[in-house]
């Protein structure tokens, strides 16, 4: 107490630290509030490391699925109202004006079906420049089977993604039959358009959408089978892809009327809508385990606040006023909530950067696979934990607790003294 008041730390903190060292101590009066103070200090620090290694465990899902899209989608793509970008040279040189812009590459665009042995399975069909398509697109530098370098004009080869491959029952140096949309007219009447092509190689991207429906052939070749002059879009790749609509944004002012940029956010807009939205649910939901525990520190106030009676009237006989009874028992209600917060902020974020030991660790012991490689492609959770979800978790575990503490500190501050002595 002395060492207190060298200090001039309040009385009300240091009289509430005495009573949470005191409530830690297993004597026979107060072992259960102990045991319950305890058990609300757990409960908050699980609810919060729960929080902290779900949200991270799904914004390294968030992360995996987006760099698996922009394996094969560009950034940014510059498209026309007409559906032709006859002048995209032109386009494209002022779109690498922009500091941000790093590379542009022309793709046409378009669907179509192709028949094996029976099969028929529907695709889209992207006419590329093998020269220019690998610096704006990732998934085409690593393919199975001859290199990119290898699609030519007029040799009519062909990359598949694996599933479409595996659909057709095709691989590399097998044909394929390509039927176009866009018909020929004949006497006989409006006859669709058949080529065949030779699988030269096929990619993955460990993303189904694209690995079972994206065939890649020469733009040279696509402009002669869909009877398209001019490439259909530009494509283009930035410094930061986070900066995608702001980049976007800007070129749509640039480029004049007629063009527009959209960037890859707007392109996947429903699944990164829907991964939000179920990431908020989450964080709802499991901010109810927060506030269990925080209505479990509400028991253990007041049978403290019960046990403390005698004390509290002392206190008020000394010469404390309500307000600082109920800072005392605040303090130590706050201690409680700040202790598990910050307990499970360190578990959190130990548990979230150590998944990938933590996981096959657990796997091994117990003889069991969280993860089919050949159902989620890949083989270990991800895990990205971020400073703007640990954050608000704290904070929202430390209002919480203070909030909980208010009721019982209220009804400590009300208690009258000569009632409170009555029967001591």
């Amino acid at each position: 107490m002395a060492a207190a008041a060298h200090l001039n730390i309040p009385y009300e903190v240091v009289i509430g630290l005495r009573y949470t060292r005191a409530g830690r101590r297993v004597r026979r009066r107060n072992a259960f509030i102990s045991f319950i103070s305890a058990a609300s200090m757990a409960g908050i620090a699980l609810g919060v490391m729960a929080l902290i290694v779900v949200l991270s465990v799904m914004n390294g899902f968030q992360h995996e699925v987006r760099d698996r899209m922009l394996s094969v989608l560009p950034h940014i793509e510059i498209e026309s109202q007409t559906g032709s970008l006859p002048d995209w040279r032109l386009v494209a040189d002022k779109a690498l004006a922009d500091p941000e812009v790093l590379a542009a590459a022309p793709v046409l665009e378009s669907q179509a079906m192709f028949v094996r042995d029976g099969v028929v399975r529907g695709a889209l069909i992207e006419g590329i420049d093998p020269a220019l398509e690998p610096r704006v697109s990732q998934v085409l530098n690593h393919l199975q089977g001859a290199p990119i370098g290898q699609l030519q004009a007029g040799g009519f080869g062909i990359v598949l993604g694996i599933d479409l491959a595996r659909a057709l029952g095709v691989g590399p140096g097998d044909k394929v039959t390509l039927v176009a949309p866009q018909g020929s007219f004949t006497p006989a009447g409006i006859l669709p358009r058949v080529k065949q092509f030779q699988v030269l190689a096929t990619f993955s991207s460990d993303h189904y959408e694209y690995d079972s429906a994206l065939a890649v052939i020469h733009i040279a070749d696509a402009q002669r089978v869909f009877r398209q002059a001019a490439p259909s879009a530009l494509r283009l790749r930035i410094a930061d892809m986070q900066r995608a609509p702001q980049v976007a944004q800007h070129l749509s002012g640039l480029l004049g009327e007629g063009l527009w940029a959209r960037d890859w956010t707007t392109q996947n807009k429903t699944w990164f809508a829907a991964v939000k939205v179920e990431k908020r649910m989450m964080f709802v939901i499991l901010t109810l385990i927060v506030a269990v525990a925080a209505f479990n520190l509400v028991s253990s106030m007041v049978m403290t606040v019960t046990e403390k009676q005698a004390d509290i009237a002392i206190l008020r006989t000394l010469g404390a006023n309500p307000r600082s009874v109920m800072a005392i028992f605040i303090v130590q209600g706050g201690l409680i909530g700040v202790s598990g917060t910050l307990l499970g902020v360190l578990g959190g974020m130990i548990l979230s950067w150590n998944l990938d030991v933590i996981v096959p660790a657990i796997e091994r012991a117990f003889g069991v696979h969280f993860l089919d490689p050949s159902i989620y492609f890949i083989s270990a959770l991800p895990s990205d934990p971020q400073a703007a979800d640990i954050v608000p978790i704290a904070l929202i575990s430390l209002l919480l607790s203070l909030a909980a503490t208010l009721y019982p500190s209220w009804r400590a501050a009300r208690t009258p003294p000569a009632q409170a002595l009555r029967y001591e």
